[in-house]
């Protein structure tokens, strides 16, 4: 016997329908090209023979596992016994469980609803009452629940009993009755069985009772944690048909807690709760959604590792024949990624988030093949065929740089070789120069000489970039690539240049709103972050986090060029990353007990200084004439924020947009957060000078030599227990010496994506006076560092060489 699907409930890859959900947050589709109708014809046959047994019912505990089952052949042929009993106590007693129910839309429409989860760049709070007629069906009347009087203490004391006495018959009473059905997980974890609880905002579960028996299950014998699976399965089997109640959704809710699932032995159970939870409907998923964020912070990271875990061992199992074949169970993985979405959507409700987006992450998909999945995705889109690319927050960045990289070197190679193409059917002679794109620049005009060699070459954007400086002879083997990149940037944003303001509170540079007649240069350092990401190049460039949001507002250039672009929903919270005094005086206007009107007298009209003459602008029309009241402050704060941040920077902004995507546009794009996009620009701020010490490479020293290694925690006997030197040094730094080392040797304070490795950092011996400071030439991440007689010596011209190195001429 096995685990069956209701009829008419199996799609292409082996999923039921509705199993597919909506676009999960941060996914965005390419044009999607049709399905071949035979092959969704073939999968759909195939996704019916695909009805796999689930195994016998083994123990979940680790260390306390000898007795578990072995071998999937042992674990199936134990359970068809199993199931049999089940299905013949279900003849018995009839579907007193399972009470007659108003029918609600058929599951096959959930494609056509709008998708729950948020996007990304969309953080806006989904309420019930925004949904759809259609998801307002009829609910299914919810059955009486079961008597059931224990609380949290009884259940304590019965486990004390139980651990000093060795009966374990009241617990175990316990734990198989709770689980035996949905309607039992009900009546023991409702806070109050008379209550429907049927709104996002209160699940109704008693989550310090659950936690507590979910805490207590695994110290219990075998035979416990067995009737616990035993009554999970029988919950399952009973659950599958039909539309759900309120009551099933917390069954799932707290189901999906369970430490047992920890287990690779329990994996198959695992996957067919999975199964069911991602073919809920979409309003289903709306409330599990809003009841998962309730979740305490702790709990709700085990179950998003729990998953992480279920799908990295299911594309990699230690033990393969743990698992059924691969080929039986494609929808495994479909399954676990889509109820992780709902946590990824329940996260990112909440501000600041339950967990951090990193968390998400899953590193064991940096070894599978990423290609295949992009170009799956460009080419089937969100349909049928799953692909991880269409739920981006599970996909790591240093994965998603490498299909940035890829992808980029195969539009590299496409543009180059249509150069040679054309250059053929001409009957002209080929040129090596013509794959690349050459910018050759003077020193003493490098701003004016970029801009226009990437507006003339504006069709080679997307060739290799290699720079030329005029007069000098330099072969370009990045180091004059990043040479340039690190002067133009260090030009632009200078603050006698007028484009960028820099803001001290925030340490971080904003478009200046001066208005001009050409914004062609703000273009000039959107093409230049463009092509530090096209060409793996970290900038030391300082913009906010609201920055990338309006970079990927949208991710893809609109063809209509009416369309605004780089605007976005701009908060509060995002004026304190660029002004924090401005905005925590707005703050206070909004957190005011007395009469705004008269204490302030304000207006809709805001003031701003240019070129030395103040010029007034109406929030909105006859701002001027409108005060700004205790009842329409808060517009008046967001109109203000979004003049500041959208409306008085748009021209500015949109060029930078338009400079940005003419050298990046890539579908590619849709899979990065703004926080994603910033990091590959700019790298991590996070610093491990550990890493950076063992991927150091060495040029004229050893790294035994004294003034390089570090003493290991073991002193000298001898005089020589004052040379620690160099790495005993540098990682006794505090973070921000660390950092303007880092600034020193490299010309940015960032990590790269792939960490410290990827910066091929190198120490030469410098053959010079100890007397002299440390040298650095930032285009090659190099510190020359001459041969200090000990350790004071060495920290003392280290500090002050990294300490005093702005204005320094670069090399």
């Amino acid at each position: 016997m096995s685990l069956q699907s209701p009829p008419a409930a199996t799609a292409a890859a082996g999923l039921p329908p509705g199993a597919e959900l909506e676009q999960e947050q941060g996914s965005a589709a390419p044009p999607a090209a049709e399905e071949d109708g035979e092959d969704e014809e073939e999968e759909e046959e195939e996704g019916e023979k695909e009805r796999d047994e689930l195994p016998a019912i083994p123990a979940a505990c680790g260390a306390a596992a000898e007795g578990l089952e072995r071998g999937a052949k042992n674990q199936f042929s134990t359970f068809s016994n199993f199931i049999t009993t089940i299905n013949q106590k279900k003849e018995g007693t009839g579907n007193r469980n399972s009470p007659t129910q108003p029918v609600i839309p058929s599951i096959k429409n959930v494609r056509d609803l709008p998708p729950i989860c948020l996007d990304v760049r969309q953080k806006q709070r989904i309420s019930i009452d925004t949904l759809p007629q259609e998801l307002k069906a009829p609910v299914p009347p919810q059955p009486a629940l079961p008597i059931r009087t224990k609380t949290v203490k009884d259940f304590q004391d019965d486990m004390e009993k139980a651990k000093s006495s060795g009966d374990w018959k009241a617990v175990h009473e316990f734990y198989s009755t709770t689980f035996d059905s949905f309607l039992e997980i009900n009546a023991a974890f409702k806070k109050d069985a008379n209550s429907p609880f049927n709104t996002t905002e209160d699940s109704g579960i008693n989550a310090k009772f659950v936690n507590v028996v979910y805490d207590a299950l695994l110290n219990t014998p075998q035979d416990v944690q067995k009737s616990v699976l035993k009554g999970i399965i029988n919950g399952l089997l009973q659950e599958w048909k039909g539309p759900r109640t309120k009551d099933d959704l917390r069954a799932y809710c707290i189901l999906l807690q369970n430490p047992q699932f920890s287990n690779t032995s329990t994996y198959v159970i695992y996957a067919h709760l999975l199964r069911q939870i991602a073919a809920l409907t979409e309003a289903d998923h709306h409330f599990l959604v809003h009841w998962s964020k309730k979740i305490a912070q702790r709990r709700f990271k085990q179950v998003v590792d729990r998953l992480l875990q279920f799908i990295s061992l299911r594309l990699f199992p230690a033990k393969p024949e743990e698992f059924p074949p691969m080929v039986k169970c494609t929808w495994w993985i479909p399954s676990a990624t889509k109820v992780l979405a709902l946590f990824n959507a329940a996260n990112s409700l909440i501000s600041p988030p339950i967990i951090s987006y990193t968390d998400f992450y899953n590193s064991t998909l940096d070894h599978i093949d990423l290609m295949e999945e992009y170009h799956n995705w460009q080419c089937y889109g969100n349909s049928h065929r799953f692909s991880f690319c269409q739920h981006p927050f599970i996909i790591s960045i240093a994965a998603k740089k490498v299909i940035i990289q890829r992808d980029s070197e195969q539009q590299m190679i496409s543009i180059a070789r249509q150069s040679l193409v054309d250059k053929v059917s001409r009957r002209q002679k080929p040129d090596m120069n013509m794959l690349f794109l050459n910018v050759k620049v003077r020193r003493t005009h490098l701003v004016s000489d970029s801009l226009d060699e990437l507006t003339r070459k504006r069709a080679d954007l997307k060739k290799k970039l290699k720079v030329t400086f005029v007069g000098e002879a330099g072969l370009d083997m990045g180091g004059l690539t990043k040479e340039w990149f690190l002067l133009l940037i260090r030009q632009i944003f200078h603050a006698d240049y007028g484009m960028f303001t820099y803001h001290k509170d925030s340490h971080c540079h904003w478009f200046s709103s001066f208005k001009c007649d050409n914004y062609s240069e703000f273009r000039l350092v959107g093409a230049l972050m463009g092509l530090a990401v096209y060409n793996s190049i970290t900038l030391d460039i300082r913009f906010p986090p609201c920055c990338y949001k309006k970079l990927l507002s949208p991710p893809i250039v609109p063809c209509d060029h009416n369309t605004l672009v780089g605007i976005c929903d701009i908060t509060l919270d995002d004026l304190f990353q660029i002004m924090p005094e401005l905005a925590h005086g707005l703050s206070e206007l909004l957190s005011y007990e007395g009469n705004v009107e008269e204490d302030f007298y304000s207006t809709f009209q805001v003031f701003q200084e240019e070129f030395g003459v103040i010029k007034s602008y109406n929030l909105k029309p006859n701002g001027d004439k409108i005060p700004v009241t205790n009842q329409n402050r808060k517009e008046y704060v967001q109109l203000y924020v979004d003049f500041l941040l959208n409306k008085s920077i748009y021209k500015q902004f949109a060029a930078f947009y338009y400079g940005f995507h003419s050298v990046c546009a890539s579908y590619a794009l849709l899979l990065l957060r703004p926080e994603e996009v910033e990091i590959l620009v700019c790298g991590s701020p996070e610093l491990d000078m550990s890493a950076l010490q063992r991927s150091t490479q060495y040029e004229g020293y050893q790294k035994t030599d004294v003034t390089i290694r570090m003493l290991h925690h073991k002193p000298f006997s001898s005089p020589a227990s004052e040379h620690r030197y160099f790495w005993d040094v540098v990682l006794g730094f505090s973070l921000d010496l660390q950092k303007k080392l880092l600034h020193f040797a490299t010309g940015s304070d960032r990590v790269p994506v792939g960490g410290m490795a990827d910066l091929n950092f190198k120490i030469s011996k410098s053959e010079t006076s100890t007397n002299w400071l440390p040298v650095a030439h930032t285009c090659f991440n190099q510190l020359c560092l001459p041969p200090y007689k000990n350790k004071k010596e060495l920290k003392q011209k280290l500090i002050i060489g990294i300490s005093n190195a702005e204005g320094f001429g670069l090399e």
